[in-house]
């Protein structure tokens, strides 16, 4: 599993420029609001999800969306989501809870991960996520973060809003 400096350095060796600020641990997009001073850019959240099947998905959503996990499950064909485990969390993208982000699925080596992300994140500034931990957010353009998704394997499924 990476830390942050090599996912950094990953960042480095695929081209992708991107930003980070150091701040307290966060754990809540309330508390992430609070902290984030003047960050310009798309704040995101991030639900690590999974159904009976075992299947596992990664939603990332612009942070103020309200997101209704059956609806997300029927638009997704994935049936009754519910959120995973923090163990099944650090075996699948090798992060602690409040540290969910696209970027941990540079760790998803298997690819056993779906991702979907918010169709919003194409509109507008940068996408800020936490760069495998909850205090720091690296910011990077939605062009970036998808051809980081390229490169890790993960082709996202792309969700409109509202569900």
């Amino acid at each position: 599993m990476l830390d942050p400096q090599q996912l950094f350095a990953r960042l480095d060796s695929l081209g992708i420029a991107h930003r980070t600020v150091e701040h307290a641990p966060v754990f809540t997009v309330e508390e992430a609001k609070a902290l984030r001073g003047d960050l310009p850019g798309h704040h995101i959240k991030n639900l690590f999800l999974r159904n009976k099947k075992e299947e596992m998905w990664l939603v990332v959503a612009l942070e103020d969306r309200t997101v209704d996990l059956k609806r997300l499950g029927e638009v997704l064909g994935a049936g009754r989501l519910s959120f995973g485990s923090p163990e099944r969390l650090q075996r699948h993208l090798g992060v602690a809870p409040g540290s969910v982000t696209p970027l941990a699925l540079a760790n998803d080596l298997a690819g056993t991960v779906r991702v979907a992300l918010d169709r919003g994140l194409l509109e507008g500034g940068p996408v800020n996520a936490h760069p495998l931990v909850n205090s720091m957010t690296t910011a990077l353009s939605g062009a970036d973060l998808l051809r980081f998704l390229a490169a890790t394997g993960h082709e996202p499924r792309w969700l409109e809003f509202p569900l």
